[in-house]
């Protein structure tokens, strides 16, 4: 029997406040004005399955809110994409994970966050066999989940994930080294692992790409895909394929999101069977739609427009 869902995203959702363009913040009390400002769901697991749902896939979120006017507004803007959000629970003392996005003229985005019910969610053994009720699950978030990963709940999930022939992808919130044990617990679980290469650098010390990859397949992972920036991506399965394509060319406004929307077009190459390489350039594409718009997802319409993207936007030159 075919599973419930295409795909089920789990971890990290959070309510995003986003402004363009910020140089400074003003000082004293003083205003100063924006040209755009926006709001959106954005995190590891939150972009990831909008952006699924976009392309058409069945999905369904799991994660926490607050009991607040984010929490509600997020559940919304899920539903409306026509998310499930049945596992999505709302935790007793916590507020739904929050940020407020300063985006600055070339793209970048310092970030004020406020750690919230990413941290206070909980699958109970009453809920396992429907968040496994799916072809596909993304894990994102991992350095923000502290009761599902301090409990080895999240191992466990993945754990019954393989053992149900789930496909399993993951991606993390890390920036240091002490990250390291809680997202080594999970890589023998993870068919593929999408760290920034920053991520990567913090988890393993290392610079080198492939270096970097090696580490992590060592201690487990299926399958490594890097994400570069504007430098691209960089691919190494397990079973010697290896690959680096460069990023599309475009006009970036605001890259909060980025590697989020990346999974999210992976996972849509996943579910339709695609070569590794066409995987890439969905999820490259979905990316970079993303960095055209303010606000995560913004960009991205629906399956044809980014295989059109993906058709009609060259490529930068490789590094």
């Amino acid at each position: 029997m075919s599973p419930r869902f295409d795909y089920t995203a789990m971890g990290f959702i959070t309510f995003d406040a986003l402004c363009r363009p910020v140089t400074q913040i003003p000082p004293a009390g003083d205003t100063y004005f924006v040209e755009e400002l926006t709001l959106a769901v954005s995190g590891a697991a939150g972009s990831a399955v909008i952006v699924a749902a976009k392309h058409g896939l069945k999905c369904q979120a799991v994660g926490g809110v607050g009991y607040d006017d984010m929490g509600d507004w997020v559940l919304m803007k899920l539903a409306k994409f026509g998310i499930d959000t049945e596992l999505m629970q709302a935790c007793d003392g916590f507020s739904t994970s929050s940020s407020l996005v300063t985006t600055r003229p070339d793209g970048q985005r310092p970030a004020l966050h406020k750690r919230g019910a990413t941290d206070g969610f909980y699958i109970d053994d009453s809920q396992i066999d429907r968040v496994l009720d799916t072809k596909i699950l993304h894990v994102g978030g991992v350095g923000l989940m502290n009761r599902m990963d301090d409990a080895g709940r999240t191992q466990e999930v993945m754990t019954d994930a393989r053992r149900r022939g789930v496909i399993t992808t993951l991606d993390v919130f890390a920036s240091t080294a002490a990250d390291l044990p809680k997202v080594e617990r999970l890589l023998p679980f993870t068919d593929y692992f999408l760290p920034s290469e920053e991520e990567a650098r913090a988890l393993s010390g290392l610079h080198d790409h492939r270096d970097q990859a090696q580490f992590l397949l060592d201690r487990g992972a299926g399958c490594v895909v890097l994400t570069l920036g504007a430098n691209g991506a960089y691919y190494r399965h397990r079973d010697g394929l290896e690959f680096h394509t460069p990023s599309f060319r475009i006009a970036v406004k605001c890259t909060c999101g980025c590697g989020d929307c990346f999974n999210g077009g992976f996972a849509t190459g996943l579910h339709l069977g695609l070569t590794p390489q066409d995987c890439v350039a969905l999820a490259q594409a979905s990316s970079a739609q993303n960095a055209t718009g303010l606000g995560s997802q913004a960009g991205v319409r629906d399956l044809a427009h980014t295989r059109e993207f993906i058709a009609t936007t060259p490529h930068r030159d490789v590094v």
